[in-house]
């Protein structure tokens, strides 16, 4: 059986995107009045990327705005192996509005170095990059052993890379364990792969891993990222 839904498929540019774009790593944009998000030990977040909602075209999606995604520098991440929706070590945040007078210099101000600062291996952009979109329908197909091989290989290339919505990819398994998981967690809100342009590393999960961000569909329409699931995995 052959399923489609619609994604937003993202690629990588080598542009210099302002704090108002869309992009992986670099500064992030923060308003006037908060501050760059922690961990519960104080540690501030990283910006793993930023997306300017008016690019998504898909049915749910905000229209207007930017959604961020902070993650920590660390060893793992940010991410709780048994707690994947524990919001300490990352963080979603949506701005609906944008107020263009914030500048790159007043959010540097806020930068505060963290413990890990000094070892950037572990974090997974390895430089700032643009993005740019392109809808696109993602397939699904059930095991059958009447299907070739081929085919699955073939799905799994196009279900491969950046993108928001369809379906996603994993180097090892599904953290959504049983039907309950699938449900409450039903629409790939972010999906950043490892990346490697010309022998050049843009990202890197571990050893050429895929990260995957996945919300409730309803949830997502009433724009409530209190309860997100983060997993990312390598071979």
């Amino acid at each position: 059986m052959n399923n489609k839904k619609p994604c937003m498929k993202i690629t990588l540019t080598d542009t210099k995107p302002s704090i108002f774009e869309s992009k992986v790593g670099g500064l992030g944009y923060i308003p006037h009045d908060k501050n760059f998000p922690t961990d519960s030990n104080g540690n501030q977040l990283r910006l793993l990327a930023q997306i300017e909602c008016e690019k998504i075209q898909l049915d749910g999606f905000m229209k207007t705005g930017l959604l961020q995604f902070w993650i920590m520098n660390d060893d793992n991440c940010g991410f709780v192996f048994h707690n994947p929706t524990n919001q300490d070590g990352f963080r979603v945040i949506y701005y609906p509005e944008i107020d263009k007078t914030v500048t790159n210099e007043e959010i540097e101000s806020k930068f505060v170095k963290n413990e890990y600062d000094d070892d950037p291996y572990y974090f997974p952009v390895f430089r700032e990059c643009g993005m740019s979109f392109e809808k696109y329908e993602n397939r699904f197909i059930e095991y059958s052993e009447e299907i070739p091989e081929e085919v699955y290989e073939e799905v799994y290339d196009e279900n491969a890379g950046h993108k928001v919505g369809g379906y996603p990819v994993f180097a090892q398994s599904d953290p959504r364990i049983d039907e309950e998981m699938l449900e409450n967690y039903d629409f790939l809100l972010f999906q950043l792969d490892t990346d490697d342009i010309y022998g050049k590393y843009l990202v890197m999960w571990g050893d050429c891993g895929v990260g995957n961000f996945f919300i409730n569909s309803e949830k997502l329409k009433q724009c409530d990222f209190s309860d997100v699931l983060y997993n990312w995995d390598c071979c």
